[in-house]
């Protein structure tokens, strides 16, 4: 989306729901776009939230709420899609198959696929007509129902990973998760791409401690193992999960 169009869409959004004083959202984000909006948003007179489906998800939708809103519901339907094991679907494939709806991007959110199995989180006005013209995805056949059995695919399956870093300072922890510099590091958190423990961080200079769950918008949700070890040469070990 066109950074001016999104920056207007955005404002529009908080503007409406302060006149109105009923909720009002835009979505789905990018994590781009997420990160975007929530500096827009840090001084706004409506309070917002992010939210994709699931937490942690990497496209999320935008809802400003005026404050006697208890009950936060964004208007997102996840749908399953099942298909035979022996079928191999990419994300590609369920993107592909829903942009030729006619969809626009912003419907869709995350797209999570395992063998047999996807789980797709759109907006509530488009549930009902994928359930009804999808059939297939590309030439296999495939099963959809609204809702989703937990776990939810790749949810919660973690990888083991280890890398040497200078020190558990924030910016070296997330040069070291992401696999770039620490000039970028320093950028993505600085630009509020950045949260630990589901709080955002954008001091550089934040110590990382073991147990630590980091989230870095666009790249993925890790949890810090072991920042005890060194190397000859007095580098720090850090051995960490991610989330895939």
């Amino acid at each position: 989306m066109d950074t001016e169009l999104l920056v207007a869409r955005i404002k529009d959004t908080a503007d409406i729901c302060d006149k109105t004083q009923k909720p009002k959202f835009l979505g789905f984000l990018s994590a781009e776009e997420a990160v975007l909006a929530e500096r827009l948003l840090k001084t706004s007179i409506v309070s917002f939230k992010l939210f994709g489906g699931y937490e942690d998800a990497q496209r999320v939708m935008l809802g400003c709420f005026p404050d006697w809103v208890e009950n936060r519901k964004f208007p997102i339907t996840p749908i399953t899609f099942t298909y035979r094991p022996v079928d191999t679907l990419s994300h590609r494939d369920f993107l592909g198959s829903l942009m030729a709806l006619g969809l626009k991007r912003e419907a869709v959110g995350d797209i999570l696929i395992e063998q047999g199995k996807a789980v797709v989180f759109v907006t509530d006005e488009v549930a009902d007509y994928i359930i009804n013209q999808i059939q297939k995805i590309g030439r296999t056949g495939v099963i959809s129902q609204l809702g989703y059995c937990s776990p939810l695919p790749q949810a919660g399956v973690l990888a083991e990973f280890s890398d040497t870093i200078a020190s558990e300072r924030l910016d070296c922890v997330i040069s070291a998760l992401c696999k770039i510099s620490r000039g970028a590091a320093v950028e993505k958190i600085s630009e509020g791409y950045v949260r630990v423990n589901s709080v955002l961080c954008e001091k550089i200079t934040r110590t990382v401690v073991e147990g630590d769950v980091i989230t870095v918008r666009g790249n993925g949700k890790f949890v810090a193992d072991s920042l005890s070890d060194k190397t000859k040469k007095n580098r720090i070990v850090f051995k960490y999960r991610k989330y895939i």
